[in-house]
């Protein structure tokens, strides 16, 4: 890919003097637009050989554009809050709501390009790093987002002398360090595989443009007429970018097996039998929640299911078990304009627990592919795409050594009756009933089939889901807390 960016362009300055103006003032009226409409956030990664110019090309950007809806993000060494989430974490945090633009310093390009050329990976984990890649960008590009990647390039000889005329100024030699000429002594390992990183990862959603940075006028000129050309032909195609790439139709289900209706919903227990198991299982979470391991690990912990089915009374019997130090409950409600305005999992990537810590979810990011699909908030192809997306996101936790457990609490629709009329007539419960459960009820058929769905499309080996029997409350947090303890203990006794 590289080839094209070896020809020797040039700009003269009198060439550069005379357009510049009017790209600046394009720049700066799609800018407004983009900004106006808030259709779309505009995701810039500028990467590329050491000294070729990425920080002046930003520089410059911020120059030429109102500074204010611009958001700059460099990554260098991981800080311990990072380096205890997964990878994508920090650049998930970075995000630019719609209306703005962040510009990305080799971005998520960084950590695979370096640890390949310093084989501190295999070929086969790059591969899979830069596939994960794709799917990030593709999802960006799905839920509106514009990603416009630049690779600015200069040949070896080129590098060399880029480095020579900085040292030898010294308002400038600051920035060739023994680093720099390190990274040039393994510029052919460096070419070698940022072209392999960019022929795997440029696609029709997300393209590379690759520009010679020898002449900085041609560079600078190049790079401002790449972002303001595909700003504008964003700003043309209107709040989509294209019909969205559903996922396949579900394949017809090899048995006829529908996973709820296969509970059996009169398990429970006594009194007696809960009384006794309750507080023997919370101090065996509590013991695992103080190993000397689980610093090494965090759990996640979804809790989905019907209206009504217990979920926050058996959130509450996990928390009594922990340190409320070390927990966070997440509440899952409506989107607010704030989480509206990034992509749909950004919400949810915030409250990833740090490793040590544990995250409650009192709902999750399956409202997507269950409310949101049974009640048209979200089109089809959304909510189709979004299995795939979801199952990437929870093998990003896993893959950091999160455990994940998840939740389907079940009631059958005559106890879901019988508890909506129980807390219609207690007061300090009336306040849990709403109209909208009573709409939901008449939805039964409709939501079972997503939760059938969900089941067979998102269990997974590292993030399986756990159908709890919920007609009885006292059986169901025992399940709940004896499956976390299993769950826990596989995790632990792997370290």
């Amino acid at each position: 890919m590289f080839e094209s960016a070896e020809l020797g362009h040039a700009v003269s300055k009198r060439t550069y003097e005379k357009e510049l103006p009017k790209l600046r003032s394009d720049l700066l009226e799609v800018q407004a637009s983009v900004l106006e409409k808030a259709e779309f956030a505009v995701v810039l990664v500028l990467a590329g050989v050491d000294g070729a110019g990425t920080g002046d090309i930003a520089n410059l950007l911020l120059g030429w554009i109102d500074p204010r809806d611009v958001h700059v993000h460099a990554y260098g060494k991981l800080s311990d809050e990072q380096s205890s989430r997964p990878p994508m974490w920090r650049y998930w945090r970075d995000l630019p709501a719609r209306g703005k633009t962040g510009v990305f310093f080799e971005g998520w390009y960084a950590s695979p390009i370096h640890d390949r050329v310093r084989r501190r990976i295999g070929g086969a984990e790059m591969t899979r790093r830069l596939a994960e890649t794709t799917r990030f960008e593709r999802m960006l590009v799905d839920e509106g987002a514009l990603v416009v990647k630049v690779w600015l390039h200069l040949t070896k000889k080129g590098q060399r002398r880029r480095f020579e005329s900085l040292a030898a100024d010294p308002a400038t030699a600051w920035r060739v360090d023994k680093e720099s000429w390190k990274h040039h002594a393994q510029y052919d390992r460096f070419r070698q595989v940022s072209e392999r990183a960019l022929r795997e990862t440029n696609t029709s959603e997300a393209p590379w443009t690759v520009v010679e940075a020898t002449d900085a006028r041609y560079r600078n000129l190049t790079v401002a007429r790449t972002l303001l050309d595909a700003t504008r032909a964003r700003l043309e195609r209107g709040r989509r970018t294209a019909p969205s790439r559903a996922a396949p139709p579900p394949a017809p289900p090899i048995d006829s097996r529908n996973v709820l209706a296969d509970l059996d919903l009169t398990k429970a227990l006594t009194a007696a039998q809960y009384d006794k198991q309750l507080p023997r299982l919370q101090g065996r979470l509590n013991e695992l929640s103080r190993h000397r391991h689980f610093r090494d690990v965090g759990l996640v912990t979804v809790f989905e299911g019907n209206d009504a089915a217990g979920k926050g009374g058996t959130i509450r019997r996990v928390t009594a078990a922990l340190d409320a130090r070390h927990y966070d409950v997440v509440p899952i409600a409506a989107p607010t304009d704030e989480e509206k305005a990034q992509p749909y999992l950004w919400r949810f990537w915030r409250h990833v627990p740090a490793k040590g810590k544990v995250a409650l979810f009192d709902r999750s990011w399956y409202g997507r592919v269950l409310v949101e699909r049974v009640e048209g908030f979200a089109p089809e192809p959304d909510w189709m795409r979004a299995y795939r997306e979801i199952v990437d996101f929870e093998d990003s936790l896993a893959r950091t050594g999160l455990v994940i457990v998840k939740f389907w609490l079940a009631v059958s629709a005559k106890e879901q009756l019988a508890r909506f009329r129980a807390r219609q007539n207690i007061p300090f419960k009336r306040f849990k009933i709403t109209a909208d459960d009573w709409r939901n009820r008449k939805k039964w058929p409709d939501y079972a089939q997503a939760v059938c769905d969900m089941v067979d499309r998102t269990s997974t080996e590292v993030a399986p889901w756990h159908l709890v029997e919920a007609n009885d409350k006292r059986w169901a947090r025992v399940k709940v807390l004896e499956t976390l303890c299993r769950s826990l203990e596989r995790a632990l006794g792997a370290r």
